[in-house]
């Protein structure tokens, strides 16, 4: 897997947003020709068109998502799997149109038809779902809260994995989200912390799994809390592969450039090469294949 101290092995962003209207299987390509061989595609709401007003604007947004996964598998040699979800500021937005009751009641149809393509194996993962990451009222903020233990709940009952949009708030959100899932019945290794930040230490992570997004100067503090992790962790991009905003987040080429860095860096701080090819299958091989099937 590692020749001449460069990986050569699987490569999966676990975390990736696509779009027919702008680069889709472009995109893909990119991922692919720099190394990288499996996905999570993530369903994206459509917050510059329309969100959905009921059930069925969720099911033909969630069979879009399903499709483009499909075309991705017919047409590259890649590990493609899907998470679906209704996302946390979807369900915010929709609150000053539809008001907090209908909307929150749309919010849990949509993760209960999730959980259904989830079972019937058209999906891997219920995600992205979570709280809003931004200041809310009291009153949202409360009620986000209790939906987030009602669908952390469902998942429970359905053994599915979650991918959690959260808001940054340090150790503190990974310790207040590791109760919750204990509460609610979900292990907190089933729970992944979307656009995680770099520590993954016990200490810091609270036992919850999550998703590093890789941008610049994570590779160092991944090296640094690499060996005291408890829990799972895998890296993401976000890209978003939103045609109003090009430059946001990181590049479908991201996972792979970062994989290859803390591949050298390891090594150059005297990792043997048989513990950084064990790390690195964790992350991109054992830990996918486990918790989503891929």
């Amino acid at each position: 897997m590692i020749e001449d101290g460069v990986w050569h092995g699987p490569i999966v962003d676990q975390h990736i947003h696509l779009d027919r209207s702008n680069r889709f299987l472009d995109a893909v390509s990119d991922f692919a020709r720099s190394g990288g061989t499996g996905l999570i595609l993530v369903h994206k709401p459509a917050f510059s068109k329309a969100l959905p007003i009921d059930i069925n604007g969720y099911r033909e947004a969630y069979s879009e998502t399903i499709s483009m996964a499909q075309e991705i598998r017919d047409s590259m040699n890649l590990d493609v799997g899907v998470a679906l979800g209704p996302h946390p500021v979807s369900w915010e937005k929709q609150i000053h149109t539809l008001g907090i009751k209908e909307s929150s009641e749309l919010h849990l149809e949509a993760v209960g038809l999730a959980l259904d393509l989830i079972q019937s194996g058209e999906a891997n993962c219920l995600g992205e779902v979570g709280r809003p990451h931004y200041s809310v009222s009291d009153e949202i903020w409360e009620t986000a809260n209790s939906l987030l233990s009602e669908v952390l709940s469902m998942a429970a009952s359905s053994k599915s994995p979650v991918q959690l949009h959260v808001e940054d708030n340090g150790e503190q959100t990974c310790r207040e989200l590791s109760q919750i899932c204990r509460e609610s019945g979900l292990p907190p290794d089933h729970a992944v912390r979307h656009f995680a930040p770099a520590d993954v230490s016990s200490e810091f992570t609270h036992g919850l799994s999550a998703t590093v997004n890789v941008g610049s100067g994570t590779v160092g503090v991944l090296c640094e809390t690499a060996s005291s992790s408890n829990a799972p962790w895998g890296m993401e991009s976000d890209f978003l592969d939103d045609p109003a905003r090009p430059g946001a987040v990181l590049g479908p080429k991201t996972v792979p450039k970062r994989t290859k860095e803390l591949c050298s860096s390891l090594l150059s701080k005297g990792w043997a090469e048989s513990k950084v090819e064990d790390l690195l299958l964790n992350i991109h091989e054992r830990w996918p294949k486990s918790i989503y099937g891929i």
